[in-house]
């Protein structure tokens, strides 16, 4: 289990919780601008500290059945096959969370641009120059990312000698 700053996120679901109470009592254009901003990019994280308390609060409830005696057969059986579950949920949102929690760099909102160049090899270099720029294709798409090509120069027999792309989104950086 990773340790997480608990205080940190306290402050973070407060300010969260704060700036939804500022925008809805309707402030000046500019600084609702201003919040809505700052709210949208605390959102998932407050969403996830959200989550991760609900899933604690899940697992203790869980163990607690356990460690209760009166507890039918059944009903442990269903909290023995449920507690996995919530343990691996519980790591997952850490993970998730541990990450969100990193300051921000100035580069997280910007393009990447990928270059790809076969390199000495001839024909298996560009074929594998292709299979690569494939992956990150891939890759991009299902992170819901802009992928366009800029350039090509393709191999003889498949693949590239070189090829150039721009991929955009939230968080190609990160």
């Amino acid at each position: 289990m990773i340790n997480l700053p608990r205080d940190r996120m306290d402050q973070v679901v407060k300010r969260f919780d704060m700036l939804e109470a500022q925008m809805s009592a309707g402030p000046a254009a500019d600084a609702y601008v201003k919040m809505a901003s700052e709210y949208a990019d605390m959102h998932e994280m407050v969403a996830k500290i959200r989550a991760l308390r609900t899933a604690e609060h899940e697992q203790a409830d869980l163990q607690a059945m356990l460690a209760d005696k009166s507890t039918d057969a059944e009903m442990r059986a269903l909290a023995e096959a449920d507690l996995p579950e919530v343990k691996e949920r519980i790591e997952a949102l850490q993970k998730d969370i541990q990450i969100l929690l990193l300051p921000k760099d100035a580069a997280d909102d910007k393009n990447a641009i990928l270059e790809i160049r076969a390199g000495t090899g001839g024909d298996e270099a560009a074929l594998f120059a292709g299979d690569l720029f494939r992956m990150y294709e891939r890759y991009a798409a299902a992170r819901g990312w802009r992928f366009e090509t800029a350039s090509a120069s393709e191999g003889e027999v498949g693949g590239y000698k070189e090829i150039i792309a721009t991929i955009s989104g939230k968080g190609v950086f990160a």
